[in-house]
């Protein structure tokens, strides 16, 4: 077989890193290099041809699932002509929503992460990454007119809890009754 192309070669490692970012939010980072290879439809040699490690492409994959999160909130304030407060609005719907609660690989690294970074160590470029996009997303929700960070942490916090406990509890009332309660806390103060 013939050498890769290196726009080939750039292709192939932009699908490893939208793999394992879907992959990584789903089952976690223990997800095997063969297993996520095969799941971007390359042999698992490629990886080292691309990556020098794991925790390498833990890195990569972090950094961009958290750019796609940025781009996210950019899109809903431009949808919304820059009005920031149903741009918040939105989010909260979306992010309390049965789909979002049952898609994790299409969802919050915020809270499909949190366990992983944790458990990485502190000096890890993973950590970095997840501790800039959790600031980021929580000065995405501070209200319209508080001061930088005032209440955005609290409803980041309500939000990533009310998240990972009905993802816990799927499949039984008590799960959407906290997407429901965790929305009413959200929407009706504001």
């Amino acid at each position: 077989m013939g050498r890769v192309s290196q726009a080939q070669a750039q292709e192939n490692r932009r699908r490893v890193v939208e793999t394992a970012s879907r992959l990584f939010r789903e089952q976690g980072t223990h997800v095997s290099v063969a297993d996520l290879m095969k799941a971007a439809g390359l042999t698992h040699g490629a990886f080292y041809k691309q990556f020098a490690s794991k925790e390498a492409l833990v890195d990569e994959a972090t950094a961009h699932a958290f750019a796609e999160l940025a781009r996210r909130h950019t899109a809903g304030l431009e949808q919304y002509d820059g009005q920031r407060d149903t741009a918040q609005r939105a989010l909260i719907d979306a992010y309390l929503s049965v789909e979002h609660r049952d898609n994790p690989a299409g969802g919050c690294p915020v809270a499909a992460l949190a366990v992983d970074v944790a458990r990485a160590g502190e000096d890890g470029e993973a950590r970095h990454t997840y501790t800039q996009g959790v600031a980021d997303f929580a000065a995405f929700l501070t209200p319209v007119g508080a001061a930088e960070g005032e209440d955005g942490i609290a409803r980041l916090c309500t939000l990533f809890g009310a998240l990972v406990l009905s993802r816990a509890t799927a499949g039984s009332p008590l799960s959407e009754e906290i997407l429901t309660a965790a929305h009413a806390a959200l929407t009706e103060a504001g």
